[in-house]
Protein backbone atom coordinates (compact mmCIF):
# COMPACT_ATOMS: atom_id res chain seq x y z
CA UNK A 1 0.00 0.00 0.00
CA UNK A 2 1.16 3.52 -0.68
CA UNK A 3 0.78 5.73 2.33
CA UNK A 4 1.25 9.63 2.81
CA UNK A 5 0.26 12.50 4.40
CA UNK A 6 -0.82 15.29 3.36
CA UNK A 7 -1.46 18.89 4.92
CA UNK A 8 -3.13 22.04 3.93
CA UNK A 9 -3.95 25.79 5.92
CA UNK A 10 -6.77 28.31 5.89
CA UNK A 11 -6.76 31.39 7.29
CA UNK A 12 -9.41 33.14 9.05
CA UNK A 13 -11.13 36.78 7.90
CA UNK A 14 -9.15 38.67 10.19
CA UNK A 15 -5.66 37.34 8.93
CA UNK A 16 -3.82 40.22 8.09
CA UNK A 17 -3.78 38.88 4.43
CA UNK A 18 -7.08 38.13 4.31
CA UNK A 19 -8.19 41.45 5.41
CA UNK A 20 -6.63 42.78 2.42
CA UNK A 21 -8.69 40.37 0.00
CA UNK A 22 -11.42 41.37 1.70
CA UNK A 23 -11.36 45.52 0.82
CA UNK A 24 -10.27 44.44 -2.23
CA UNK A 25 -12.98 42.48 -3.07
CA UNK A 26 -15.75 44.81 -1.36
CA UNK A 27 -14.02 47.99 -3.70
CA UNK A 28 -14.66 45.81 -6.16
CA UNK A 29 -18.16 44.77 -5.81
CA UNK A 30 -18.96 48.34 -5.38
CA UNK A 31 -17.69 49.25 -8.42
CA UNK A 32 -19.95 46.74 -10.42
CA UNK A 33 -22.96 47.78 -8.75
CA UNK A 34 -21.98 51.07 -10.24
CA UNK A 35 -21.31 49.51 -13.79
CA UNK A 36 -20.86 45.98 -14.54
CA UNK A 37 -18.42 46.77 -16.86
CA UNK A 38 -15.93 48.21 -14.18
CA UNK A 39 -12.38 47.31 -14.80
CA UNK A 40 -10.57 46.57 -11.26
CA UNK A 41 -7.41 45.71 -10.30
CA UNK A 42 -7.24 46.73 -6.26
CA UNK A 43 -4.72 45.81 -4.34
CA UNK A 44 -4.24 46.43 -0.24
CA UNK A 45 -1.69 46.82 2.20
CA UNK A 46 -2.40 46.57 5.87
CA UNK A 47 -0.15 47.53 8.58
CA UNK A 48 -0.94 49.03 12.47
CA UNK A 49 -3.85 51.52 12.07
CA UNK A 50 -3.35 51.86 8.05
CA UNK A 51 -5.04 50.65 4.96
CA UNK A 52 -3.27 51.39 1.54
CA UNK A 53 -5.05 50.53 -1.36
CA UNK A 54 -3.49 51.26 -4.57
CA UNK A 55 -4.36 49.66 -8.35
CA UNK A 56 -6.13 50.94 -11.21
CA UNK A 57 -9.53 50.97 -11.46
CA UNK A 58 -11.47 52.60 -14.86
CA UNK A 59 -15.78 52.62 -14.52
CA UNK A 60 -16.82 52.96 -17.93
CA UNK A 61 -20.14 55.55 -16.95
CA UNK A 62 -17.83 58.11 -15.28
CA UNK A 63 -14.78 58.17 -17.86
CA UNK A 64 -12.03 59.39 -16.54
CA UNK A 65 -12.83 60.22 -13.15
CA UNK A 66 -11.60 58.95 -10.04
CA UNK A 67 -13.23 55.82 -8.76
CA UNK A 68 -13.91 57.93 -5.48
CA UNK A 69 -16.58 60.85 -7.34
CA UNK A 70 -18.93 57.67 -7.62
CA UNK A 71 -18.11 55.23 -4.59
CA UNK A 72 -17.34 56.17 -1.08
CA UNK A 73 -14.30 54.89 -0.66
CA UNK A 74 -13.75 55.45 3.18
CA UNK A 75 -16.81 53.97 3.69
CA UNK A 76 -16.44 50.82 1.93
CA UNK A 77 -13.41 50.16 3.39
CA UNK A 78 -14.25 50.90 6.94
CA UNK A 79 -17.60 48.84 6.29
CA UNK A 80 -15.67 46.14 5.27
CA UNK A 81 -13.22 45.96 8.26
CA UNK A 82 -16.03 46.31 10.60
CA UNK A 83 -17.52 43.51 8.92
CA UNK A 84 -14.81 40.86 9.74
CA UNK A 85 -14.73 42.18 13.29
CA UNK A 86 -12.39 45.04 13.74
CA UNK A 87 -14.62 47.01 16.37
CA UNK A 88 -12.57 45.94 19.63
CA UNK A 89 -10.78 48.88 21.61
CA UNK A 90 -8.04 46.63 22.84
CA UNK A 91 -6.82 46.46 19.14
CA UNK A 92 -4.91 48.96 17.60
CA UNK A 93 -6.28 48.07 13.57
CA UNK A 94 -10.15 49.43 14.41
CA UNK A 95 -12.49 49.76 11.77
CA UNK A 96 -13.23 53.58 13.19
CA UNK A 97 -9.69 54.90 13.74
CA UNK A 98 -7.54 53.26 10.58
CA UNK A 99 -6.14 55.77 8.52
CA UNK A 100 -6.82 55.25 5.04
CA UNK A 101 -4.38 56.20 1.54
CA UNK A 102 -5.89 55.72 -1.89
CA UNK A 103 -3.57 55.89 -4.83
CA UNK A 104 -5.65 54.32 -7.13
CA UNK A 105 -5.98 55.46 -10.49
CA UNK A 106 -7.24 54.32 -14.07
CA UNK A 107 -6.78 51.62 -16.11
CA UNK A 108 -3.66 51.44 -18.62
CA UNK A 109 -4.96 52.65 -22.27
CA UNK A 110 -2.68 49.97 -23.73
CA UNK A 111 -4.35 47.12 -21.44
CA UNK A 112 -7.73 48.24 -21.96
CA UNK A 113 -7.38 48.34 -25.97
CA UNK A 114 -6.56 44.71 -25.85
CA UNK A 115 -9.37 43.83 -23.44
CA UNK A 116 -11.87 45.59 -25.30
CA UNK A 117 -13.89 44.01 -27.96
CA UNK A 118 -12.74 46.39 -30.76
CA UNK A 119 -10.04 46.70 -33.41
CA UNK A 120 -6.96 48.36 -32.54
CA UNK A 121 -3.54 49.11 -34.14
CA UNK A 122 -1.59 45.93 -33.71
CA UNK A 123 -4.67 44.08 -32.09
CA UNK A 124 -5.39 41.22 -34.51
CA UNK A 125 -8.92 40.53 -33.68
CA UNK A 126 -11.72 42.83 -32.83
CA UNK A 127 -13.00 40.01 -30.05
CA UNK A 128 -12.29 40.67 -26.42
CA UNK A 129 -9.29 39.48 -25.50
CA UNK A 130 -7.41 38.64 -22.43
CA UNK A 131 -6.36 41.01 -19.72
CA UNK A 132 -3.11 39.47 -19.23
CA UNK A 133 -1.12 36.61 -20.62
CA UNK A 134 -0.76 33.28 -17.83
CA UNK A 135 -1.65 30.15 -16.74
CA UNK A 136 -4.37 29.05 -14.60
CA UNK A 137 -5.91 25.82 -12.96
CA UNK A 138 -8.85 24.34 -12.07
CA UNK A 139 -9.11 21.08 -10.12
CA UNK A 140 -11.80 18.57 -8.76
CA UNK A 141 -11.79 15.29 -6.56
CA UNK A 142 -14.26 12.91 -5.04
CA UNK A 143 -12.72 13.35 -1.56
CA UNK A 144 -15.34 15.67 -0.16
CA UNK A 145 -19.25 16.17 -1.02
CA UNK A 146 -18.26 19.52 -2.47
CA UNK A 147 -15.83 17.64 -4.42
CA UNK A 148 -12.62 19.15 -3.09
CA UNK A 149 -9.50 17.87 -0.87
CA UNK A 150 -10.24 16.76 2.02
CA UNK A 151 -8.00 18.15 4.06
CA UNK A 152 -8.27 21.97 2.57
CA UNK A 153 -12.17 21.58 3.33
CA UNK A 154 -11.47 20.63 6.93
CA UNK A 155 -9.32 23.13 7.32
CA UNK A 156 -11.82 25.74 5.95
CA UNK A 157 -14.63 24.19 8.44
CA UNK A 158 -12.29 24.99 11.37
CA UNK A 159 -11.93 28.70 10.19
CA UNK A 160 -15.59 28.81 9.49
CA UNK A 161 -16.73 27.52 12.67
CA UNK A 162 -14.24 29.67 14.57
CA UNK A 163 -15.54 32.94 12.89
CA UNK A 164 -19.40 32.15 13.62
CA UNK A 165 -19.19 31.25 17.46
CA UNK A 166 -16.95 34.34 17.39
CA UNK A 167 -19.47 37.06 15.53
CA UNK A 168 -22.63 35.38 17.97
CA UNK A 169 -20.44 37.06 20.80
CA UNK A 170 -20.56 34.39 23.10
CA UNK A 171 -17.04 33.51 23.40
CA UNK A 172 -15.89 37.29 24.35
CA UNK A 173 -11.99 36.44 24.42
CA UNK A 174 -12.20 35.42 20.78
CA UNK A 175 -10.76 37.81 18.40
CA UNK A 176 -10.82 37.85 14.27
CA UNK A 177 -6.93 36.66 13.26
CA UNK A 178 -6.98 32.77 13.18
CA UNK A 179 -5.31 29.89 11.36
CA UNK A 180 -6.01 26.65 10.82
CA UNK A 181 -4.33 23.54 9.70
CA UNK A 182 -5.28 19.74 9.09
CA UNK A 183 -2.89 17.00 8.13
CA UNK A 184 -4.80 13.97 6.49
CA UNK A 185 -3.09 10.51 6.46
CA UNK A 186 -3.94 8.96 2.38
CA UNK A 187 -3.51 4.84 1.88
CA UNK A 188 -3.71 4.14 -1.82
CA UNK A 189 -4.49 7.67 -2.78
CA UNK A 190 -7.56 7.93 -0.32
CA UNK A 191 -8.20 9.54 2.83
CA UNK A 192 -7.74 7.18 5.68
CA UNK A 193 -7.89 9.54 9.08
CA UNK A 194 -6.67 12.77 10.69
CA UNK A 195 -3.55 12.99 11.76
CA UNK A 196 -2.96 16.35 13.37
CA UNK A 197 -5.05 19.28 13.60
CA UNK A 198 -3.46 23.23 14.47
CA UNK A 199 -5.84 26.47 15.18
CA UNK A 200 -3.91 29.40 15.96
CA UNK A 201 -6.69 32.03 17.37
CA UNK A 202 -6.34 35.39 18.30
CA UNK A 203 -7.49 36.00 22.11
CA UNK A 204 -7.81 38.20 24.93
CA UNK A 205 -5.03 38.43 27.56
CA UNK A 206 -7.15 37.98 30.42
CA UNK A 207 -8.06 34.25 29.14
CA UNK A 208 -6.04 30.92 30.16
CA UNK A 209 -4.10 28.82 27.34
CA UNK A 210 -6.33 25.41 28.98
CA UNK A 211 -9.56 27.39 27.96
CA UNK A 212 -8.78 28.32 24.68
CA UNK A 213 -7.26 24.31 24.24
CA UNK A 214 -10.27 23.18 25.84
CA UNK A 215 -13.12 24.99 23.61
CA UNK A 216 -10.81 24.64 20.18
CA UNK A 217 -11.10 21.16 20.71
CA UNK A 218 -14.48 20.28 22.30
CA UNK A 219 -16.51 23.27 20.23
CA UNK A 220 -14.91 23.58 17.08
CA UNK A 221 -12.27 20.58 16.00
CA UNK A 222 -14.95 18.07 17.55
CA UNK A 223 -18.14 19.55 16.09
CA UNK A 224 -16.95 20.05 12.44
CA UNK A 225 -14.27 17.47 11.76
CA UNK A 226 -16.02 13.52 10.48
CA UNK A 227 -16.01 11.84 13.56
CA UNK A 228 -14.56 8.69 11.63
CA UNK A 229 -11.66 10.63 10.22
CA UNK A 230 -10.46 11.51 14.05
CA UNK A 231 -8.83 8.88 16.37
CA UNK A 232 -6.88 8.32 19.69
CA UNK A 233 -3.72 8.80 17.59
CA UNK A 234 -4.59 12.53 16.34
CA UNK A 235 -2.93 15.60 17.78
CA UNK A 236 -3.72 18.62 18.59
CA UNK A 237 -1.94 21.78 18.71
CA UNK A 238 -3.85 24.85 19.77
CA UNK A 239 -2.52 27.93 20.00
CA UNK A 240 1.33 26.20 20.00
CA UNK A 241 3.12 29.45 20.57
CA UNK A 242 1.28 30.00 23.82
CA UNK A 243 0.37 33.11 23.08
CA UNK A 244 -2.05 35.10 20.72
CA UNK A 245 -3.28 37.98 22.13
CA UNK A 246 -1.66 40.67 19.62
CA UNK A 247 -2.43 39.86 15.92
CA UNK A 248 -4.06 40.90 12.79
CA UNK A 249 -2.27 44.15 11.01
CA UNK A 250 -0.95 45.01 14.24
CA UNK A 251 0.90 41.76 14.71
CA UNK A 252 1.76 41.59 11.20
CA UNK A 253 1.79 43.16 7.92
CA UNK A 254 -0.96 41.95 4.93
CA UNK A 255 -0.95 42.34 1.26
CA UNK A 256 -3.65 41.48 -1.44
CA UNK A 257 -3.55 38.12 -3.22
CA UNK A 258 -0.46 36.11 -0.68
CA UNK A 259 -3.05 33.46 0.01
CA UNK A 260 -3.39 31.84 -3.15
CA UNK A 261 -3.15 28.46 -2.01
CA UNK A 262 -5.94 29.05 0.79
CA UNK A 263 -8.13 30.26 -1.57
CA UNK A 264 -7.89 27.09 -4.10
CA UNK A 265 -7.07 23.65 -3.21
CA UNK A 266 -4.80 23.80 -0.55
CA UNK A 267 -1.93 22.76 -2.48
CA UNK A 268 -3.56 19.37 -3.45
CA UNK A 269 -4.37 21.19 -7.04
CA UNK A 270 -1.80 23.06 -8.89
CA UNK A 271 -1.49 26.87 -9.17
CA UNK A 272 -0.82 28.93 -11.82
CA UNK A 273 0.41 32.07 -10.05
CA UNK A 274 -1.55 34.64 -10.29
CA UNK A 275 -4.25 36.15 -7.51
CA UNK A 276 -7.91 36.53 -7.35
CA UNK A 277 -9.40 39.31 -4.94
CA UNK A 278 -9.88 42.54 -6.50
CA UNK A 279 -9.71 41.74 -9.39
CA UNK A 280 -12.95 42.36 -12.46
CA UNK A 281 -13.41 38.98 -14.31
CA UNK A 282 -11.75 40.37 -17.64
CA UNK A 283 -8.80 39.23 -15.69
CA UNK A 284 -8.31 35.53 -16.45
CA UNK A 285 -6.04 35.28 -13.33
CA UNK A 286 -9.74 34.95 -11.59
CA UNK A 287 -12.03 33.87 -14.62
CA UNK A 288 -10.43 31.55 -16.43
CA UNK A 289 -9.25 30.05 -12.66
CA UNK A 290 -13.26 29.54 -11.86
CA UNK A 291 -13.83 28.40 -15.12
CA UNK A 292 -11.27 25.66 -14.82
CA UNK A 293 -13.50 24.96 -11.55
CA UNK A 294 -16.56 24.55 -13.32
CA UNK A 295 -15.16 21.76 -15.65
CA UNK A 296 -12.98 19.99 -13.50
CA UNK A 297 -16.11 19.31 -11.29
CA UNK A 298 -18.41 18.88 -13.97
CA UNK A 299 -15.98 15.73 -15.19
CA UNK A 300 -15.76 14.46 -11.48
CA UNK A 301 -19.40 14.77 -10.92
CA UNK A 302 -20.36 13.41 -14.32
CA UNK A 303 -18.00 9.84 -13.06
CA UNK A 304 -15.36 10.53 -15.70
CA UNK A 305 -13.04 10.69 -13.48
CA UNK A 306 -11.84 10.77 -9.65
CA UNK A 307 -9.72 13.26 -9.86
CA UNK A 308 -8.74 16.10 -12.75
CA UNK A 309 -7.36 19.01 -13.07
CA UNK A 310 -7.46 21.39 -16.52
CA UNK A 311 -5.01 24.18 -17.36
CA UNK A 312 -5.70 27.04 -19.59
CA UNK A 313 -3.21 29.28 -21.00
CA UNK A 314 -3.83 32.81 -22.34
CA UNK A 315 -1.75 35.59 -24.09
CA UNK A 316 -3.32 39.14 -23.36
CA UNK A 317 -5.20 40.20 -25.78
CA UNK A 318 -5.48 37.28 -27.44
CA UNK A 319 -9.55 36.07 -27.82
CA UNK A 320 -8.59 31.91 -27.85
CA UNK A 321 -6.51 30.01 -24.96
CA UNK A 322 -3.53 28.95 -26.47
CA UNK A 323 -3.69 25.29 -24.69
CA UNK A 324 -5.86 23.62 -22.84
CA UNK A 325 -4.37 20.59 -21.25
CA UNK A 326 -6.62 18.02 -18.55
CA UNK A 327 -5.04 15.05 -16.47
CA UNK A 328 -7.35 12.71 -14.77
CA UNK A 329 -4.37 11.39 -13.32
CA UNK A 330 -5.14 7.87 -14.13
CA UNK A 331 -8.75 7.97 -12.35
CA UNK A 332 -10.40 8.63 -15.55
CA UNK A 333 -12.97 5.92 -17.13
CA UNK A 334 -11.75 7.09 -20.89
CA UNK A 335 -8.59 8.65 -22.21
CA UNK A 336 -7.74 11.87 -21.04
CA UNK A 337 -7.52 12.68 -24.83
CA UNK A 338 -11.28 11.72 -25.19
CA UNK A 339 -12.23 13.75 -21.80
CA UNK A 340 -10.59 16.87 -23.87
CA UNK A 341 -12.46 16.37 -26.69
CA UNK A 342 -15.45 16.30 -24.99
CA UNK A 343 -14.69 19.73 -22.80
CA UNK A 344 -13.66 21.43 -25.74
CA UNK A 345 -17.37 20.87 -27.64
CA UNK A 346 -19.18 21.42 -24.43
CA UNK A 347 -17.08 25.00 -23.20
CA UNK A 348 -15.83 27.81 -24.54
CA UNK A 349 -13.03 28.59 -23.30
CA UNK A 350 -12.90 32.72 -24.75
CA UNK A 351 -12.77 35.48 -22.30
CA UNK A 352 -16.34 37.15 -22.95
CA UNK A 353 -18.08 33.40 -22.91
CA UNK A 354 -16.05 32.38 -20.05
CA UNK A 355 -18.02 35.86 -18.60
CA UNK A 356 -21.19 35.19 -20.35
CA UNK A 357 -21.13 31.26 -18.94
CA UNK A 358 -20.79 31.97 -15.43
CA UNK A 359 -22.47 35.08 -15.27
CA UNK A 360 -19.47 37.00 -13.73
CA UNK A 361 -20.41 40.76 -14.29
CA UNK A 362 -22.35 40.63 -10.87
CA UNK A 363 -20.98 41.95 -7.54
CA UNK A 364 -20.54 38.62 -5.69
CA UNK A 365 -16.91 38.20 -5.10
CA UNK A 366 -17.14 39.57 -1.68
CA UNK A 367 -18.78 35.94 -0.84
CA UNK A 368 -15.50 34.11 -2.53
CA UNK A 369 -13.09 35.94 -0.56
CA UNK A 370 -12.58 34.07 2.86
CA UNK A 371 -12.58 30.61 3.55
CA UNK A 372 -11.84 29.45 -0.34
CA UNK A 373 -13.26 30.11 -3.24
CA UNK A 374 -14.23 27.14 -4.32
CA UNK A 375 -16.11 24.18 -2.47
CA UNK A 376 -19.24 26.72 -0.94
CA UNK A 377 -22.50 25.92 -1.73
CA UNK A 378 -24.11 29.54 -2.95
CA UNK A 379 -25.86 29.97 -6.14
CA UNK A 380 -24.00 33.05 -7.24
CA UNK A 381 -20.90 31.59 -7.07
CA UNK A 382 -22.04 29.66 -10.69
CA UNK A 383 -18.02 27.97 -10.96
CA UNK A 384 -19.38 25.47 -8.66
CA UNK A 385 -23.02 24.38 -10.83
CA UNK A 386 -22.45 20.82 -12.06
CA UNK A 387 -25.08 21.74 -14.84
CA UNK A 388 -22.52 20.16 -17.72
CA UNK A 389 -22.78 16.47 -16.77
CA UNK A 390 -25.32 15.03 -19.32
CA UNK A 391 -23.45 16.83 -21.90
CA UNK A 392 -20.13 16.02 -21.10
CA UNK A 393 -21.18 11.99 -20.92
CA UNK A 394 -22.80 12.46 -24.15
CA UNK A 395 -19.72 13.90 -25.75
CA UNK A 396 -17.62 11.54 -24.53
CA UNK A 397 -19.62 8.71 -25.99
Amino acid sequence: MSTYIFSSESVGEGHPDKVCDTISDAILDACLSVDPKSRVACETFVKSNMVVVGGEITIPKIGKKPVGSVINLEKVIRDAVAGIGYTNNDDVFHADTLFINNYLTTQSDDIAQGVDAKKADGKKTAEQGAGDQGIMFGYACDETPELMPAPIMYAHRLGRELTRIRKTGKVKWLRPDAKSQVSVEYVDGRPTRIVNVVISTQHTADVKHAEIEKFCIEQVIKKVLPKNMLTKQTEYLINPTGNFVIGGPQGDSGLTGRKIIVDTYGGMGRHGGGAFSGKDPSKVDRSAAYMGRWVAKNIVAAGLARKCEVQFAYAIGHPLPVSVHVDTFGTGIVADKKILAAILKVFSFKPADIVKQLKLLRPIYSKSTNYGHFGKDDKDLTWERTDKVAELKKAVK
